[in-house]
């Protein structure tokens, strides 16, 4: 079943390695012998998404992105191992959605002339008051 991330992007299953694991942690007799973590594994490289979502995702500093562009996304919150199936691929679906918008291209601003003014006169003001601390003398 492909992973749908927008309206023309979409993920094979094969590009996604999914392996199930022991949870580690507190609980009862089940959790410890049962494999229902999921560890996910999404090599950006060599994954059929467009070539802007891929500079984006490797630009990104997440935590979940190792140096050599793997994705690795641990999911355990539930009990069952279809639900962690299901919730490791989600997050990697918002991740790469988190990618889709091109960041917003910052305008450079100047203070106006009347704003310059003010801070000069603010200062003049601060060290007359400061001039006035001098010893007094008769």
């Amino acid at each position: 079943m492909p992973i749908f991330i927008s309206n023309r992007i979409t993920l094979s299953d094969d590009e996604v390695d999914l392996s199930a694991v022991k949870a580690s942690g507190p609980g009862g007799q089940h959790v410890n012998t049962s494999a229902t973590a999921i560890h996910l594994r999404f090599d950006i490289r060599a994954s059929s998404l467009p070539e802007v979502y891929k500079e984006r995702l490797l630009a990104l500093s997440d935590h979940r992105i190792t140096d050599e562009g793997i994705v690795i996304i641990k999911s355990r919150e539930h009990r069952s191992r279809e639900m962690n199936r299901q919730g490791a691929i989600e997050r990697l679906a918002i991740l790469i959605r988190s990618v889709a918008e091109a960041p917003k291209k910052r305008r450079p601003t100047r203070p106006s002339k009347s704003a310059r003014a003010k801070r000069v006169n603010a200062k003049v003001r601060r060290g007359d008051i400061k001039k006035m601390r001098g010893k007094v003398t008769h």
